[in-house]
């Protein structure tokens, strides 16, 4: 799997390079600003995209803005956004064109390498993939919303987890209940927020996702 790396940090770009070796990937380019960013991710059209938020020269949200516009150039192409802080703005500019095979991430994860390669291939592979933490912050953020407190404790956490990136399979098994409790929850968090129904995984996380950032 073909892969670039944007990330100003020698330390944690060198860092992320090996790990990557190690599992398998093929870095094809490593970078440390938004310029060298877009160009190198339309001259490889890689497998997916390794992006820090803020690169130079502004330090603010370049990484993001070459990602957006790479995606613009090349759509679908997927990018796993990497930040140090939960920024719920730039979790809604990431989903901004609907396609999915985006992850929005924070830096610390990185330190579970396992797990961390894993959302690295899932993205890869067209899902989408939002940390716990930014999450959390959707969802205190809407949460006086009625619809949200019209949610039973378990929907609740069904919802959390959905919004993540998991499959019914995994909900379940995190849960400690049946796939089929978790598709009568999910049929009922759709229901109570007024969307549409979907068996499509990528489809319902990113309705979920649209609906809490409104």
């Amino acid at each position: 799997m073909r892969i670039v790396v944007a990330e100003d940090l020698a330390l944690l770009r060198e860092g992320l390079i090996r790990i990557f070796q190690a599992n398998g990937f093929e870095v094809v380019e490593a970078v440390d600003n938004g310029a060298s960013l877009i160009r190198a991710l339309t001259a490889h059209r890689p497998d997916v995209a390794i992006v820090d938020v803020r690169l130079p020269p502004t330090f603010t949200d370049e990484g993001l803005r070459a990602a957006i516009e790479a995606r613009r150039q090349l759509p679908g192409l997927p990018v796993v956004v990497l930040s140090q802080y939960v920024e719920q703005l730039y979790a809604r500019e990431l989903m901004s064109d609907r396609a999915g095979a985006v992850g929005y991430l924070l830096k610390d994860r990185v330190m579970a390498v396992d797990q961390f390669v894993e959302h690295v291939r899932q993205v890869a592979s067209g899902s989408t993939i939002m940390d716990p933490d930014v999450v959390a912050a959707l969802l205190t953020h809407r949460s006086a919303d009625p619809h949200l407190l019209a949610l039973t404790p378990r929907e609740h956490e069904v919802l959390s987890l959905m919004a993540q990136g998991r499959s019914n399979a995994a909900i379940a098994a995190r849960m400690f209940v049946t796939e089929k409790t978790v598709s009568k929850h999910s049929y009922n968090i759709f229901t109570k927020l007024g969307l549409e129904p979907s068996e499509d995984d990528n489809r319902r996380i990113l309705a979920v996702l649209a609906y809490l950032e409104e």
